[in-house]
């Protein structure tokens, strides 16, 4: 299912400028260009995901970018050992 930018934002309780830094700084990877972005279900709980490291447990910037980092190799040696 694709959302848009606006559905988006609403549903993930983010404002506009939050969500730039989160895609600048690759935390978010939607689809499309700058005007026009899609963004998915994954996309839509990884900022929960994010929003939750910040303001429920206090991980700092530097901390949740380590933290996405090594659930995104999680996830790829997953999939790689279950292609096998």
């Amino acid at each position: 299912m694709i959302i848009s930018r606006t559905d988006f934002l609403y549903r993930a309780q983010l404002d506009q400028d939050t969500l730039e830094v989160w895609i600048r700084d690759e935390w978010l990877l939607p689809q499309g260009d700058g005007t026009e972005l899609a963004f998915s279900e994954a996309d839509l709980a990884r900022a929960g995901l994010i929003r939750n490291l910040q303001q429920d447990l206090g991980v700092n910037r530097e901390g949740v970018g380590v933290i996405l980092s090594l659930l995104d190799q999680i996830h790829s040696l997953r999939w790689a050992l279950s292609s096998r």
